[in-house]
């Protein structure tokens, strides 16, 4: 990666790089900041189904490339990675869409947000989709709760991490956790299907 110095400095330094049209700068990012995309990778994998299509490198590859006309509005190493995590989400959900493409969750059968979670750990592909979908109303509905709740959930970030990205209060992360949370569990119960719960 580098001679030891900052990473953070490091990539901000080839992302500016990249900003200013070096093509060879993307690949010395993706070498500068693959350890950190492996270790989101291995973290959302772990939620996957033990014969998963897709391993962590294949994931890792795949984000990459996806999130590539993204990285040039990326100004920092926290915000690449936030990107990044992104990403390997969407394609965690495609893969589940696409697995489930014949096989859809039966109407009421939505789960408490928690319970929800737990199958998202144990790689239940119908579960996956239900909260991808609530995640696309929260983001209607309050972008940053969206935002805490993808930083938290999917890319293994602190509460004071995120503060320190979104430029906010621990206090004010703590509370939109506390409300995408309650807003989740409102959409995602069973007797929410069919009913408007905006």
């Amino acid at each position: 990666m580098s001679d030891g110095g900052n990473p953070d400095e490091e990539v901000s330094r080839l992302l500016a790089r990249v900003r200013a049209g070096d093509t060879e700068a993307h690949e010395k990012l993706f070498d500068a900041v693959y350890q950190q995309l492996h270790r989101i990778a291995s973290r959302q994998m772990r939620s996957e189904r033990p014969d998963h299509s897709l391993e962590v490198s294949g994931l890792v590859h795949e984000a990459y490339l996806r999130m590539h006309p993204f990285i040039p509005t990326a100004d920092s190493r926290k915000t690449f990675l936030f990107i990044a995590a992104r990403a390997m989400r969407r394609i965690l959900v495609d893969h589940a869409r696409k697995r489930n493409a014949e096989k859809r969750t039966a109407p009421g059968s939505r789960q408490p947000l928690d319970s929800l979670l737990d199958c998202y750990e144990a790689g239940a592909g119908g579960a996956i989709l239900d909260l991808d979908e609530a995640l696309e109303k929260l983001n209607g509905d309050a972008p940053r709760q969206r935002e805490i709740v993808e930083l938290k959930f999917f890319g293994g970030r602190t509460i004071p991490e995120i503060a320190t990205q979104l430029s906010v209060s621990e206090a004010t992360v703590q509370s939109d956790w506390r409300l995408a949370r309650a807003k989740l569990y409102r959409w995602l119960r069973p007797d929410s299907v069919g009913r408007d719960t905006t």
